[in-house]
């Protein structure tokens, strides 16, 4: 049996905000450990046996960056797919197993990009005992043996064991239960919190799909068919993707099958569902604080304290949660941290970019990052990878003046080709077509300075691009 990993890299991590964002989510950081969470679960993977590179599925929108957080951490994937909408985690992981060549030999392993789990070696020795049962003929998963009384997971009930196994056969799935009910699972020892990971055949999945939920198998096969290489990356047709039902795996197949089974782990697994569970997985001081960055605290206690960009002093709180970031400051009660999510509902509601973006934004050349802003100007910092290259573009009510702080920067101008080093400078009229690379070997780093009567992102025509974004105007 081959193992073909399937990394869900999907959700906005509402309740992570300001860190999280629905365009830069929270398993795109690094929020604990070495790496971001998306790059971590990568490389937790068994590296023994047949074991093939992963498949990623993620928005378009994020497209890029995961790309090259994979780069960096040296894995190379099968394949990126790029889901035009959500349709939760059955219609996702329709899609590998409809894609692999041989799905009555390739076991999917399905793993959220956005959980922290201590122990590698524990993971991977789960991961080999399920696939067993998968690949006799077993829809498996991963239940979690229960430390406290959540009502934030949704539970799994342990039936009769799997043989001479250490896995069971599942006697029923629990929704997120309530205070009284959460106590009640807890004490009786039978119960496991459901981990969102999954292993199956392909073609067991696939047969279950048909028989239970035949609807989006169709639109799922359909969506792949019709679907389009874009460079590195698997664009599903969207209208085809769109008929598919809303549905997670556990609704969708696992609590209507009779082929569930899971084996109960303990490795150290959090879903980092909220700043209370980074607060529980930090390293503490004296007084049980978490503190992250260039933090002074006096008389605090209990808190998780997070600056990203500047001094943050907090005196005489208890409880608290304080996360700065360079366009946000969020101060909340620990015991209300889960209301985060309905601040951010505000913000969607009110279209405040705070709720998508934060101010580095990032691009498959690299990032760019404002500065300031007034009146008819604007203050970037844009950092270019090596070989990474803008669009040729031009503006229609802007002007641009460059300077180059560190690195090489070719700069192209009309009918006109420079190389410019630091401290030297190019400027760039209204109407004139022109692009930015980097021909060096280290990043590029430079200020732009924009002035006109309109300096939004849509005020762009291009007339060639490399990286072929051609659904969405935006800083290229």
């Amino acid at each position: 049996m081959r193992i073909l990993p399937v990394i869900l890299s999907g959700g906005a991590g509402t309740r992570l905000w300001p860190m999280s964002r629905a365009g830069h989510p929270k398993q795109l950081q690094e929020l604990c450990g070495k790496g971001t969470l998306l790059q971590q679960t990568a490389q937790r993977l068994p590296t023994d046996g047949d074991i093939l590179a992963p498949v990623i599925i993620c928005n378009a929108d994020q497209r890029f960056i995961i790309a090259e957080q994979l780069r960096e951490a040296s894995i190379d994937p099968s394949l990126i797919v790029l889901e035009p909408m959500g349709r939760s985690t059955a219609p996702a992981l329709a899609i590998p197993a409809l894609w692999t060549k041989d799905p009555a030999n390739t076991v999917l392993v399905a793993m959220p990009a956005d959980h922290f789990i201590a122990d590698a070696a524990a993971f991977q020795d789960a991961i080999r005992r399920a696939a067993e049962q998968a690949a006799k003929g077993r829809l498996m998963t991963l239940g979690i043996r229960p430390t406290a009384a959540h009502t934030g997971f949704g539970y799994i009930e342990l039936g009769a064991k799997i043989e001479s196994t250490s896995a069971h056969a599942v006697a029923s799935f629990k929704e997120k239960p309530d205070a009284a009910t959460a106590e009640s699972y807890l004490a009786n020892g039978n119960y496991l919190w459901n981990s969102g990971i999954f292993i199956f055949r392909a073609d067991l999945y696939l047969a279950e799909l048909e028989r239970l939920q035949p609807k989006m198998a169709s639109a799922c096969r359909k969506a792949l068919n019709l679907g389009r290489r874009d460079d590195d990356f698997l664009r599903l047709d969207e209208e085809s993707f769109a008929q598919s039902p809303n549905l997670s795996v556990d609704y969708a197949l696992m609590e209507k099958t009779d082929k569930a089974g899971v084996v109960p782990v303990d490795f150290g697994w959090s879903d980092i569902g909220g700043w209370p569970a980074l607060w529980q997985l930090g390293t503490k001081d004296s007084a049980n604080n978490v503190a992250c960055g260039d933090v002074v605290l006096r008389d605090v206690s209990n808190s998780y304290i997070r600056s990203e960009h500047r001094l943050t002093a907090v005196l005489g709180l208890d409880n608290v949660v304080v996360v700065e970031t360079a366009d946000a400051l969020l101060v909340a009660d620990m015991s209300r941290a889960e209301e985060v999510r309905d601040i951010v509902s505000h913000l969607r509601r009110e279209n405040r970019s705070e709720e998508h973006s934060h101010e580095r934004i990032w691009r498959p050349w690299g990032y760019y990052e404002k500065l300031d802003g007034g009146d008819r100007f604007l203050v970037k910092l844009i950092m270019v990878k090596p070989e990474g290259k803008l669009s040729l573009q031009m503006h229609h009510h802007r002007a641009e003046h460059w300077v180059v702080v560190s690195g090489t920067a070719k700069v192209t101008r009309g009918n006109e080709t420079s190389i410019l080093g630091p401290n030297e400078t190019a400027y760039i009229p209204l109407g004139t077509p022109h692009r930015l690379e980097n021909p060096g070997k280290m990043p590029l780093f430079m200020i732009e300075v924009q002035s006109g009567d309109y300096l939004d992102e849509d005020d762009i025509v291009r007339f060639d691009d490399i990286y072929r974004r051609v659904d969405r105007l935006s800083k290229a």
